[in-house]
């Protein structure tokens, strides 16, 4: 299992990495291209644009070609879009590349979450997944540092060298052995929609993606008004990034033994009072500790969300490749639209009424979860 974990926790690792980059280098493109807010949540959602056009097709692709296959095709597709972005030099380009990430994205992840779960038993299927989560989430920890390291020494020469990385990453996966080929049966994709256990464990990707979509916006404009550069906003959310790495293989292994939902609801009432804070705060040191909480709050939906599918796809006899092709599909829908209405509602309204709107939907997913089982176990 260890080293099935770290071959695939590499691969998400590299893609969040990039992911995260552009938080610290976003009010360096304001200022730049003299973007609003609605614009730079533009820019931060045309990855989650990317990632929602390229979910269900990287599904079908890994169903059909294998995990290992569907890297390979990621790592190309993210290797010619890092060298898109060095090169970018307006804000349709830079869109266009982070566009062309968040395609990549939906297949490496598709293919690597894929991996874990036709290789492990299943029992032990919740653990491995929350430590290749964590991984990914460490991605997205360097990221913002990556990022803040790219408006020191050039943007254009960072992001030459990620090209560089994911080449040299795509030759050492050539060489690792595939994992068993799935078959999947006749009408599979149906019941595992009309299956309510399926289609929650989507939506438990779509709303922290919404919530985190907003805070990625709107966390970085404050500390810039407030006077603080690209390396302090960085350094907020390697703390929250830390903290989440830490947390989410406990959180697996806690849906592995008490069952899915008990996590789960737990994440979604700390999360209310989280948003509330957020929209009450305004000091930079109060919004700081309360992005470090949201990465335990919000943060801890993903791993029993993306254990869920996994459990349920198995179930209906749905090619595990295709399962998370569609919940990249439920992610990018909440990557794409939080940073767009979340900018859009805190230009118009201010940055508030984004948090109370995420708030308000943990509330309404709370009520739901209290009532569905709470012993959905693995077996």
């Amino acid at each position: 299992m260890r080293r099935i974990v770290a071959t695939t926790g590499t691969i998400v690792f590299l893609d969040t990495m990039l992911f995260g980059a552009i938080i610290p280098l976003l009010p360096h493109f304001v200022d730049r291209y003299d973007l609003t807010k609605l614009e730079a949540g533009l820019l931060l959602g045309a990855y989650g644009g990317g990632a929602l056009v390229g979910g269900i097709p990287g599904g079908l692709l890994v169903g059909r070609v294998g995990p290992k296959r569907g890297v390979l095709a990621g790592l190309a597709v993210l290797a010619l879009a890092s060298l898109a972005f060095a090169l970018a030099g307006g804000p349709l380009a830079l869109g266009l590349a982070r566009f062309a990430q968040g395609v990549s994205s939906a297949t490496t992840w598709a293919a690597a979450l894929a991996w874990v779960a036709v290789s492990v038993e299943r029992e032990r299927r919740g653990q491995a997944l929350g430590t290749v989560f964590g991984l990914a989430v460490f991605g997205f920890v360097v990221g913002p540092m990556f990022g803040a390291v790219a408006d020191l020494v050039g943007i254009r020469a960072t992001f030459v060298a990620i090209t560089l990385v994911a080449v040299l990453l795509a030759i050492a996966i050539a060489a690792v052995e595939a994992p068993a080929r799935e078959h999947a049966r006749p009408g599979a994709v149906g019941r595992a929609l009309r299956d309510r256990v399926f289609v929650g464990g989507l939506w438990l990707n779509t709303l922290p993606a919404l919530f985190f979509g907003t805070l990625d916006v709107l966390v970085p404009l404050l500390f810039d008004d407030a006077g603080y550069g690209a390396v302090a906003i960085a350094s907020v959310f390697v703390v929250a990034g830390v903290v989440e790495v830490i947390v989410n293989p406990v959180i697996g292994r806690i849906s592995d033994r008490r069952g899915r939902l008990l996590p789960v609801r737990v994440a979604l009432a700390a999360s209310i009072a989280v948003a509330v804070g957020l929209a009450l705060a305004d000091a930079p040191r109060v919004v700081a500790a309360l992005v470090v909480a949201a990465s335990i709050t919000f943060g801890g939906f993903y791993t029993p969300g993306i254990a869920l599918v996994a459990d349920r796809a198995e179930r209906a006899g749905l090619a595990q490749g295709i399962g998370f092709g569609v919940t990249n599909t439920a992610w990018a829908v909440g990557a794409l639209l939080g940073p767009a209405i979340g900018g859009a509602l805190a230009q118009a309204f201010g940055d508030p009424v984004p948090y109370l709107l995420c708030g308000a939907l943990c509330a309404l997913t709370l009520v739901a979860a209290l009532r569905g089982n709470a012993r959905v176990r693995v077996a």
